[in-house]
């Protein structure tokens, strides 16, 4: 199934140390989106990260300032360059890209302003993410008043008007959850697409300390609307 084609697209990858896959995944997101412009962002790499072809924007950072610096300049450039829907998922492979126009397909509906990539928390997915992901995901669904299956997930679609709203000033992996309590809170809708749950033995960039530490802050920050619920 191909992606819906009436409005501007932009996919936005952040990529760090992903020279080994970063051009499988764009090869499976140009499949699943023949017209989509493409926004990578090397977030400092050392290892060679690079894209290049037709429709591929490329910026690269001097050195590493986090994910979150990262999607940030991706989804800025892809506003800047007229995108309505934008796209976000890694440059690792762990986000299956053939998903893209399932994602995209409550966004062409108009039931959904935010789409959420859910993993399924299972064995594929580590323990300690499970668990995490798991308190992520009740807490966010206080703040939607609807189930929220996988808070902390990077695989999601949303319309420039999310874009333009939400700006987290977040620069690693608390960028994400900002961006989606900030959604949630400022009334966009949100609604989820199981898809699968890919590791492959890969090393994860994820600080278990630090980054649990920054995405705490963030809920705390949230505290009244988790209380109160939606």
């Amino acid at each position: 199934m191909a992606a819906p084609a009436d409005q501007p697209l932009a996919v936005v990858i952040p990529a760090f140390q992903a020279a080994a896959t970063l051009g499988t995944v764009i090869a499976g997101a140009r499949r699943a989106a023949p017209r989509a412009r493409f926004v990578v962002v090397d977030d400092g790499s050392t290892d060679g990260t690079t894209a290049a072809g037709e429709g591929v924007a490329l910026r690269r950072f001097p050195r590493n300032q986090g994910k979150g610096a990262a999607l940030a300049a991706g989804i800025a450039e892809a506003l800047a360059a007229g995108a309505e829907w934008i796209v976000t998922l890694d440059a690792d492979g762990q986000h299956p890209a053939s998903e893209i126009p399932r994602l995209l397909a409550p966004l062409a509906a108009g039931t959904a302003d935010l789409v959420l990539g859910a993993r399924r928390r299972a064995g594929a997915m580590p323990l300690s993410r499970r668990a995490t992901n798991w308190l992520s995901s009740v807490l966010a669904s206080r703040v939607a008043g609807a189930p929220v299956p996988d808070a902390q997930t990077g695989f999601r679609a949303f319309h420039r008007g999310v874009a333009e709203r939400v700006r987290p000033a977040e620069t690693r992996y608390d960028y994400e959850l900002a961006f989606l309590l900030g959604a949630l809170a400022a009334g966009f809708r949100a609604a989820a697409v199981l898809v699968p749950t890919i590791y492959e033995g890969r090393p994860s960039h994820f600080r278990a300390l630090a980054d649990t530490w920054r995405m705490a802050r963030v809920f705390g920050r949230y505290g009244g609307h988790i209380l109160r619920g939606a």
